[in-house]
This record gives C-alpha cells, sequence and structure tokens, in this order.
C-alpha cells in the first residue's frame, strides 16, 4: 500500500497538474513562448503520474465498495464473485501502485532529450582511432534499430578510415535516457591491424553523452561569440575544399570551440554547431554543480566522468566487461552490432536500486 508519506505526494502531484493545466490555458502565457514551452513540457511529465493516481483511486474505490458488498452478502454465489473480483482489483492496484513509485522516484531532467555524442580516440594511436569508428558504428546501429535518426556534427579522420574524433547527434525521445551510461572511458583489448607479431594491445576511447539542449532553455549571448567559416577537409564528397561551409564557433567566456563540416550548407552546419556549443556549456554547468555536491555524485551509475573506466572490450576471450555494475557478457560481436539493450537495463536497474536505498 501507498503510506501517508506518498499518499502526500501524490496530493500535490494531482494539484500541480491542474495548475499547470489552467495555466497552459491562459492566453497571457501562450504569448511567453519560452515559458510556455516550459509549464507544456512539465506538464507533459506529470500526465503518466497523474493518470495512474487517478486509475488506483478509482481502483480503491471500487475494492471499498466491494468489500462492503461482501460483508452484507448471505448468497455463496455472489460471494464467490465478490472475492474473485476484489482479487483482481487489489491485483490491479499492487501494478498501479508499482507504477506509481516509479514515477515518484527522482527523475533525470534531461532524460527525454536527444543527444549529441562524442567519441575520442585515447591512448593507442591509430588502433584507439579504429575502435573509435566501431563504437560510432556501434551507436549508429543502436540508434538505427531504435528508428532514432543519427547525423554526424564533425570529424577528424585517418587514413585508416579511424577516427580521431567524431561528433554525432541521436534523435529520439528516451535517447538519453538510454544512452547517458555511456559516458566514460572505454578500454579495447584485441591485436591491432597494425600489429604483425600478434601481440594483444590494450587502447582506449572517451565517450561524452551530452543532452541537447533546446535554445529556449539555454541562451547564448551573440556578443560571446566568434563565428569562422573554413573549407571542410577530409572525407566528404566533391564539395571539399570548393567552398566555405565549415563553420568554427568559439564561445569567448568559456574558450569552447565547437566546429561543424557535415553539411554542404553553411547555415546547416552552424545550428548544427550551436546545438552543440549549447549542449556543451550546460554540461560544464552541471558539472560544476555536481562537484559542489561530489558525495552525492559518487552514489550515481554512470557519472559521465571521461576519465572513468567503465568498460572494456576483450576480442580473444569475445567479452565485454562493465566495471561498474560487473556485467560480463560474451557476445562482443553482437554488442558491437548494437545490441546493447542488455547492458543498458542492467544499468538502469542498478540505478533504480541504488535511488530506492537513497
Amino acid at each position: 500500500m501507498i503510506d501517508i508519506d506518498d499518499a502526500s505526494k501524490l496530493t500535490a502531484s494531482e494539484a500541480r497538474y491542474d495548475e499547470l493545466t489552467r495555466q497552459l490555458a491562459d492566453v497571457s502565457i501562450m504569448q511567453d513562448q519560452a515559458r510556455y514551452i516550459a509549464l507544456a513540457k512539465e506538464h507533459a511529465s506529470l500526465t503518466p503520474l497523474v493518470t495512474n493516481i487517478k486509475s488506483w483511486r478509482s481502483v480503491m474505490t471500487e475494492i471499498r465498495e466491494n468489500e462492503e458488498l461482501l460483508q452484507e452478502s448471505d448468497d455463496a454465489e455472489l460471494t464467490e464473485l465478490l472475492r474473485e473480483e476484489i482479487n483482481r482489483l487489489e491485483q490491479m492496484s499492487e501494478e498501479l501502485e508499482q507504477s506509481i513509485r516509479s514515477e515518484l522516484e527522482p527523475k533525470d531532467p534531461n532524460d527525454e532529450r536527444n543527444v549529441i555524442i562524442e567519441i575520442r580516440a585515447g591512448t593507442g594511436g591509430d588502433e584507439a582511432a579504429l575502435f573509435a569508428a566501431d563504437l560510432y558504428r556501434m551507436y549508429a546501429a543502436y540508434a538505427e534499430a531504435r528508428g532514432w535518426p543519427v547525423e554526424i556534427v564533425d570529424y577528424n579522420e585517418t587514413e585508416l578510415n579511424g577516427y580521431k574524433e567524431i561528433v554525432f547527434s541521436v534523435e529520439g525521445r528516451g535517447a538519453y535516457s538510454r544512452l547517458k551510461y555511456e559516458s566514460g572511458a572505454h578500454r579495447v583489448q584485441r591485436v591491432p591491424v597494425t600489429e604483425t607479431g600478434g601481440r594483444i594491445h590494450t587502447s582506449a576511447v572517451t565517450v561524452a553523452v551530452l543532452p541537447e539542449v533546446d535554445e529556449v532553455d539555454y541562451e547564448i549571448d551573440p556578443k560571446d561569440l566568434q563565428i569562422d567559416t573554413y573549407r571542410a577537409s577530409g572525407a566528404g564528397g566533391q564539395h571539399v575544399n570548393k567552398t566555405s561551409s565549415a563553420i568554427r564557433i568559439t564561445h569567448l567566456p568559456t574558450g569552447v570551440v565547437v566546429t561543424c563540416q557535415d553539411q554542404r550548407s553553411q547555415f546547416k552546419n552552424k545550428d548544427k554547431a550551436m546545438a552543440h556549443l549549447r549542449s556543451k556549456l550546460q554540461a560544464m554547468a552541471e558539472q560544476e554543480q555536481a562537484d559542489a555536491i561530489a558525495s552525492e555524485r559518487k552514489s550515481q551509475i554512470g557519472s559521465g566522468d571521461r576519465s572513468e573506466r567503465i568498460r572494456t572490450y576483450n576480442f580473444p576471450q569475445s567479452r565485454v566487461t562493465d566495471h561498474r555494475i560487473g556485467l560480463t557478457l560474451y557476445k562482443l560481436e553482437r554488442i558491437l552490432l548494437g545490441d546493447l539493450d542488455e547492458i543498458i537495463e542492467a544499468l538502469q536497474l542498478a540505478e533504480h536500486e541504488a535511488a530506492l536505498k537513497e
């Protein structure tokens, strides 16, 4: 059963939902686009919870009514029917309570957002760059299987078709809620294609998963930007080196630099680069806040720290180990083809259990 504390949260959630409904119908608020969008998002996030609360209250009312009828009944057949109905309703009540508790758990406000993923080769030279390409293909395959479009923002390709760095976006509701666990250092153990002696090398690649931030959520003063155009380089078709369509944006107060050269259109490149910049600046602000409460951050699954070694891919044993939860799977090939759900769901479960303990 839902305890007294939870019951008070239910009442507060319903009251807030009703208040948001009233505000969204207010013409003056509709004229303030930024505020309206923020309220609409909050309203949408509360809708599943309030729907379940109303269903739970209705079921509890039915249980009480059937129990009253049961006490008054002296008919054996009716008594049996009432007991069966009460059992069915109690099971429904338990399922709704579980859903409500899950909805009441603190949620990451970024969970429903699109993401921008940065993959960078670390120690290991060409082999690290090749593995960076493997990881990009793994995430692209995972996104494709879920129907999430992927667009490259920027890349620095090597002669062996690896990536020193690749930045790309994944668009899909809930993309961040599943891909956020990928932030950190990924280690690979295998015989490189450049190794003639057959020795196993260990290389590393860092991954950063940033929630894509809307312009209304993070405003950047145009005066703080230095925007440069240049000719694209690397594999990109006949337009490469013929037009100055690539964009480099420098955020002067922080020194953060982002680039985009994937699109033929300078305007599209600028839009992508600005989205990347907003996400990086928002992530920096959140990191500063997280550092201020470091003890709380340590309890989280997947802090997003790029220096944290989160996973090892061992090719000789076809083994993938996630070090945060001690999960080892012997299906490396399937995982590199985008079969990530088992790992992601195990990480989500671990985070859920950690939240319950707190």
